[in-house]
């Protein structure tokens, strides 16, 4: 178990998706993604294996939920910045986690 005060730790933001580009380099199926946090964080980068359920065209303009504050990764060629959030649905396809209503791009979890 965790506490509090370790979970406030984890910086987890809504941003939203402005480009979405298929990543053939990537092991596993994935798309390369450009993220809009707003002006206090900007453009980030994220890596996703969301390729199950959505096209790319139907990524862009949404609003996603991601931890800003981890450590850059790199996943061969591409600097992944941020780990946008989703979860598996029964066939292991991810889901992205997102607000239900329309919020500012930046807006902190708490």
């Amino acid at each position: 178990m965790i506490s509090y005060s370790d979970f406030a730790k984890v910086d987890i933001r809504v941003g939203r998706i402005v480009r979405a580009d298929v990543f053939p380099e990537a092991r596993k199926p994935a798309y390369k993604l450009i993220l809009d946090f707003g002006p206090e964080i900007g453009q980030r980068s994220s890596s996703a294996q969301l390729t199950d359920r959505y096209r790319p065209q139907e990524l862009v303009g949404r609003l996603v939920v991601a931890v800003v504050n981890f450590p850059p990764r790199q996943i061969g060629p591409f600097v992944s910045d941020v780990l946008t959030l989703g979860v598996p649905d029964s066939q292991g396809a991810v889901v992205l986690l997102a607000p239900d209503a329309d919020v500012p791009i930046g807006g902190k979890m708490f």
